[in-house]
């Protein structure tokens, strides 16, 4: 190639998009907040956090004639200023540390962060993150808290399995949730003083798998009183947290009635009664949040109710601050982020971070990949030939998009069977096939069936 062909593009510079921008370090006990070098005598400032002191730095944003303000995303402490500047009217937007990543050689300090932050987003170089209206945000706020208090009892389960089995208690072994119906009655009988095996096994449910005798055989083992104390304390803990839940589950549903209805006066789908699982929400979650969103994600395999109350909650019932179905899977953490260099593909790995609704999918995704579905072939084909770890994550954005498409065109979902996967995809590739033989000069005959 010639040089001549290699002509210098005109240098573009930089133009200031946001003339009236400022820039916040957030912290713990100090914000440091910068504004436009001509607005005041002393552009960069330091204010407490106590609430006198953020409506005091509200005050001189005003003063200065300041519209959009951009703060980075650092723990919790950018809540009460971000909701305070959104209330007072302002622009906020919420970025993500490394997009304000320094350049190299650049000081590091708190003055420098804000005067950096208040720089860039003056260019427009800062893309604001995703934050659902403020009614989506107290939902979202009762379903964290739900799950945080779900952990939490979940934490006192291994207690409890740690006590019986400083005990000898093979208690584990014998019934598959020790939490259930047979393995709380059998506890409860323990601590209330029984230690015959025998009289422990006759509490035994009668759909558990195990005989009276395999679980009286379990059920032999020292009685220490500090391994006791353990799990008396361990089933107390445990116990106080479903009350907790309960009430959550009471603010959850208050909450998803004042939302607006989208249904649009369709009917509610009819389905099978199945068996009630654990840590399931104590109302009729299914009907309530088929009301809010105008469609039953539901009706998608792998999505139940809790994990279409966390989509509820995490993204809202409208999903138009997603340019794409591309874009709302990329959002999430579902979508490759390919590293090219010098032509070649150095990686392909999804976008860092943790996403409670990704998480979420990434789960139902992997109970998918047994079931007798469209999804579930497709999973298991791709497994074979990329490993679980990519087929999961490949699955979980086909849910995505599902989802995507549902709430954005108010389209029901329509189940298809494993062997109809099948067929599709052969007669896909059979068409290629033919394609390729085409493009060479060749027919592609069939061979005779015997």
């Amino acid at each position: 190639m010639s040089s001549s062909q290699h002509r210098a593009e005109p240098r573009s510079t930089l133009t200031v998009q946001n003339p009236n921008a400022a820039g916040i370090d957030v912290h713990d006990g100090a914000h440091w907040v910068c504004v436009p070098p001509d607005r005041d005598p002393q552009p960069v400032r330091r204010f407490g956090t106590f609430t006198a002191d953020l409506e005091a730095l509200a005050d001189w944003l005003t003063h200065c004639g300041v519209d959009t303000v951009a703060m980075e995303s650092t723990g919790v402490y950018w809540i009460p200023v971000f909701e305070l500047l959104e209330r007072r009217g302002f622009r906020v937007f919420l970025v993500d540390a490394r997009a304000v990543a320094h350049a190299k050689g650049r000081p590091k300090t708190d003055i420098h962060d804000c005067q950096w932050i208040q720089r860039l987003h003056s260019y427009g170089l800062l893309e604001k993150a995703f934050r659902p209206p403020d009614q989506i945000v107290v939902l979202r706020g009762y379903v964290r808290q739900r799950l945080m208090l779900i952990a939490y009892a979940a934490q006192h389960i291994q207690h409890i399995q740690k006590a019986l089995q400083q005990m000898n208690l093979k208690l584990t072994l014998v019934v598959s949730d020790v939490v259930g119906k047979t393995g709380m009655a059998i506890i409860k009988a323990i601590l209330a003083g029984q230690r015959d095996p025998d009289e422990l096994a006759k509490l035994r449910d009668q759909r558990c798998h195990r005989t009276a005798a395999e679980i009286a055989k379990a059920l032999v083992g020292n009685w220490r009183e500090e391994h006791l104390l353990a799990l008396r304390q361990a089933v107390a803990l445990y116990e106080f947290y479903h009350p907790q839940i309960v009430e959550c589950d009471q603010a959850i549903e208050a909450d998803l009635k004042r939302l607006p209805e989208r249904s649009g006066g369709k009917p509610f789908p009819s389905r099978p009664v199945r068996r009630q699982k654990a840590n399931e929400l104590t109302f009729d979650a299914r009907k309530r949040l088929f009301t809010t969103l105008g469609v039953d994600l539901t009706a998608i395999e792998g999505i139940d109710e809790s994990v279409a109350l966390l989509l509820a909650a995490e993204v809202g019932c409208d999903v138009s601050a997603f340019r794409s179905e591309k874009a709302f899977a990329s959002g999430l953490g579902l979508s490759p982020h390919p590293k090219i260099t010098a032509g070649k593909v150095k990686s392909r790995k999804t976008h860092p971070g943790a996403n409670r609704v990704a998480t979420a999918w990434r789960l139902a995704a992997s109970s998918l990949l047994r079931s007798p579905t469209a999804l579930g072939a497709f999973g298991r084909r791709l497994r074979s030939r990329l490993g679980a770890a990519k087929a999961v994550t490949a699955v979980a954005h086909k849910l995505a998009i599902l989802v995507y498409r549902m709430l954005k065109h108010g389209e029901d979902y329509v189940k298809r069977g494993a062997e109809e996967y099948e067929a599709q995809y052969q007669s896909r590739r059979l068409a290629g096939l033919r394609r390729s033989a085409a493009e060479w000069g060749f027919n592609l005959v069939p061979l005779p069936v015997d």
